[in-house]
Parts: C-alpha cells; sequence; structure tokens
C-alpha cells in the first residue's frame, strides 16, 4: 500500500483547512465553487466521451480500408469495456480517498494520448493495447465526479444535480459523432481518433486548473450543515479526513454486503448491454441494413444522445417530483417502454430517415433514465464517503455488460444477422424489469443523520 501511496502521490487530498466563520463569505465562496465545479465537470466529463467513442465512427472506414471483420471490431469493444469496467471500480475505491481535481484532469490527458497512439497503429495487437489502455484511464472521468457531486450538493437537491450532469455525456456523444465522421470523411479513420484526443489533452490541463477538492479543503463547512440539513452523525474530524473509511470497510461493509448494491448492479449489467449496443452498432446498423452514408447514420445515431439529454432530465425530475425519490417504479417503466418500441421498430422495414432518427431518440429517452437513476440509487444507499466505491462497482457490473456488446455481440450479428441483434435488445431490456421489479416497494432509509442547524 505504501508503494502505491508513493507511486499516487500526487493524487493526495488536499488538507482541510480551517472553517471560516464569516457567514456571508461562506455564501459567497460557496455560491462561487459550486457553479464553477460543476460546469467543470459537466464540459470535463463531456469530453472523455470524445476519447471513449471515437472509434465507433472510425468503424465503417475500418472495415473498408483495413478489411477487419465485424468480430475484430467488436473484440475491441470488448477490450474497452472490460478494461473501463474493472478500472471504473478501482479508481471508485481510490477517488474516495484521492483528489479529483487531479486525477479527473490527468486521466482525461492519458485517454487523448490513447487515442493518438491508436490512431498511429494498424494491427490488431496494438489497437488492443491503446483502446485497452484507454479503457483503464476512462475509468478516472467519473468516480472524481461521483464524489464532487456528493460533497458539493446535498441530498435534497442532489437529484437534480445529478440528472443535470448525466446530460454531459449526452453532449459528449451528441458531437462526437459529427466531429468524428466529419474527419473520417475528409482525412481518413485516423483523423477520427486525433481530433478528439488533441481537444482532450488540451481541456485535461484546463480542468486541472478550473477544480478544487471538497468543501473543507476551501474552508467551507460540509454542504449539509451549509444547507441546514441532516449531517452524518460520525463528524468529519478535519485531522483524520483523508484517511476516510478503510478500503476494508468500504467494500465489505458498504458493497459486497449490500444487497440492494447487488441488485442495482446486476440490473445495470443490462442496461449497459442495452445502451452500447445501440450507441456502439447503430451507425453500422444504418450503413448496412438501412443504406445510408456514414454522414447520415452518424446524424440519426446523435438523436440517440439527444433523446437521453432529454430522459435523463425528464426521468429525474419525475423520479424526485413525482415519485418522491423512489427510483425504481420510473425505471420499470422505463423498461416496458423498451419492449414495446424496440419490438415495433424491428417489425419496420422501410427506409426513412425520420423514423430511424426517431427511434434513436426514443431508445435514448427511455434508457438513459435507468442508466442516471440506478447509478445514483447506487450511491445513495450507501455512507457518502463510500459513493463513489459503490458507484464504481455498479459501473464495474454494467460495463461488463457494455463488454457484451463487443465480440459476443459481433459473432451474434455475424451468425444471425440484426435479427439477432433485435432480439438481444428484447432480451436484455426484459431482463431489467425482472430484477428491478423485487425492489418496486422499496426506498432509501436514511438513518446515519441528524438534522442541525443551518447557516445563517
Amino acid at each position: 500500500m505504501q508503494v502505491l501511496k508513493k507511486l499516487f502521490f500526487f493524487l493526495e487530498p488536499t488538507p482541510y483547512l480551517p472553517e471560516i466563520t464569516d457567514a456571508e463569505q461562506v455564501k459567497s465562496d460557496y455560491r462561487y465553487w459550486r457553479i464553477r465545479t460543476f460546469y467543470s465537470i459537466y464540459l470535463g466529463y463531456a469530453l472523455f466521451y470524445f476519447t471513449r467513442k471515437s472509434f465507433t465512427f472510425a468503424m465503417p472506414s475500418m472495415i473498408t480500408e483495413l478489411g477487419m471483420s465485424k468480430a475484430e471490431l467488436g473484440f475491441l469493444g470488448t477490450v474497452l469495456y472490460l478494461s473501463y469496467g474493472m478500472s471504473k471500480f478501482g479508481s471508485g475505491i481510490l477517488s474516495d480517498k484521492a483528489n479529483p481535481r487531479y486525477m479527473m484532469g490527468i486521466g482525461l490527458i492519458l485517454t487523448g494520448l490513447c487515442n493518438l497512439f491508436f490512431g498511429m497503429s494498424s494491427s490488431l495487437f496494438f489497437f488492443a493495447l491503446f483502446w485497452g489502455l484507454n479503457g483503464v484511464f476512462q475509468g478516472w472521468g467519473w468516480p472524481p465526479c461521483t464524489k464532487l457531486l456528493m460533497h458539493w450538493s446535498s441530498r435534497s437537491e442532489r437529484g437534480r444535480w445529478w440528472s443535470i450532469h448525466s446530460t454531459s455525456h449526452n453532449l459528449g456523444g451528441a458531437l462526437i459523432p459529427l466531429i468524428a465522421a466529419f474527419a473520417a470523411t475528409h482525412w481518413g479513420w485516423r483523423a477520427a481518433l486525433w481530433a478528439p484526443a488533441a481537444i482532450c489533452i488540451v481541456a485535461g490541463f484546463w480542468l486541472m486548473r478550473q477544480l478544487r477538492d471538497v468543501p473543507q479543503t476551501l474552508g467551507l463547512p460540509c454542504i449539509e450543515k451549509f444547507r441546514g440539513e441532516p449531517q452524518p452523525v460520525i463528524a468529519e474530524d478535519p485531522k483524520e479526513a483523508a484517511a476516510h473509511l478503510p478500503v476494508r470497510e468500504l467494500l465489505l461493509k458498504h458493497v459486497l454486503n449490500n444487497p440492494y448494491v447487488w441488485i442495482l448492479s446486476l440490473s445495470y449489467f443490462f442496461v449497459y448491454i442495452v445502451r452500447t449496443a445501440v450507441n456502439d452498432w447503430g451507425v453500422l446498423y444504418l450503413v448496412q441494413a438501412k443504406g445510408y452514408s456514414n454522414i447520415a447514420a452518424a446524424g440519426a445515431v446523435s438523436w440517440f444522445e439527444v433523446g437521453g439529454f432529454l430522459g435523463t432530465l425528464g426521468i429525474g425530475w419525475a423520479s424526485d417530483a413525482i415519485f418522491r425519490g423512489r427510483r425504481v417504479p420510473v425505471m420499470l417503466l422505463c423498461a416496458l417502454g423498451l419492449l414495446v418500441i424496440c419490438g415495433a421498430y424491428w417489425q419496420y422495414p422501410g427506409q426513412a430517415l425520420w423514423i430511424d432518427s426517431l427511434w434513436m431518440a426514443t431508445v435514448g429517452f427511455l434508457i438513459f433514465g435507468p442508466q442516471l437513476l440506478v447509478g445514483l440509487a447506487a450511491a445513495e444507499y450507501v455512507d457518502k464517503k463510500a459513493a463513489c466505491t459503490a458507484n464504481g462497482f455498479a459501473g464495474f457490473c454494467a460495463y461488463i455488460g457494455a463488454a457484451s456488446t463487443g465480440y459476443p455481440l459481433g459473432k451474434i450479428i455475424d451468425v444471425w444477422g440484426w435479427e439477432g441483434f433485435f432480439i438481444t435488445l428484447l432480451v436484455c431490456t426484459g431482463a431489467i424489469f425482472v430484477f428491478l421489479l423485487p425492489l418496486a416497494r422499496s426506498h432509501r432509509k436514511v438513518a446515519l443523520y441528524e438534522a442541525p442547524a443551518a447557516v445563517s
């Protein structure tokens, strides 16, 4: 552990400062840093999608120029998702103990470098090597966001903050098809990797300049005290804050022995199969099965992210305002909607770009809501100091599912065609419903908090 600590010395958390006593300064500082932190992680995480999805839009050109099969392309997708899933779990544990400022910024720079090297390669071995490393550093993106959202927003407002922030990958996902497809069309598939990489390397340095650690490192009270909401009974001693919870307690008490986290994580597995299958194979489906150009297909897939943007905001709001914090009923309704829309589209044989775009948008709306709510619920079912670990474990299960849409799904498409693709979507959507159904009446009970006085 000491060796690892020395190796990652640059991720050491910032020491707490003495708490500011001037109430007006506290309000002013909180207002400034909350806005700055939020828009920085919003844009930063959107850019992580630039270097995660760039390969997807180079796939048609790589088939044409390099003669790669769908199974080989799917293998690279599997490599990314497996490495990303494992990294997301490990990085979740690390992030609970690390400085999110440097972890997120350095991670974005390193993913950019991996994209550059991928674009310089020509063999399957080096493609797999650099895409696997990309997955490792992609895992440095979300855990710091989780930590900052949990510490800079309180429980009563976190649903809104979390849902708005979760649209960041819709922004990134909507822009990257246009950037990568344009670059691939005009300068070749390698440019589809290099253009996003250059943007992300520059943005990584900007993130390190913009972000800070938790509020106490700036001399501010914890968010619950500031907003006059229940605080953890276990006080956060500034002298011991950097120690946080032991790794054993993070894993055993808060995650591995928590049945709710397990059920949510298993449902996440199937959510990510549906989401990733449509996102990663959508362009190729529209090009090969529907006969669209790369640009037209990429434009249609962009609507998947637009729908996801609206779904994340709308479904996140509904879970708070209509269902009063009960996330599972909303997710069950989304699963039923997906079954209907995917079954109906499967039977539609025609070629109409507006219908294909509408399907993409509707699927995005219905799948990004559960993606938001499962991750949020996993973080809320544990102590705030273990939120990154619980979210990381759920993310690990999710990306095992995403990995299944690489080589396994590519092989299914090779053998059974696009009919096998749609059958997979329907089976996995049904599994989401089945796994979440036992939690339909559950509701997160807060037991580790007590009411404080508000900062006046």
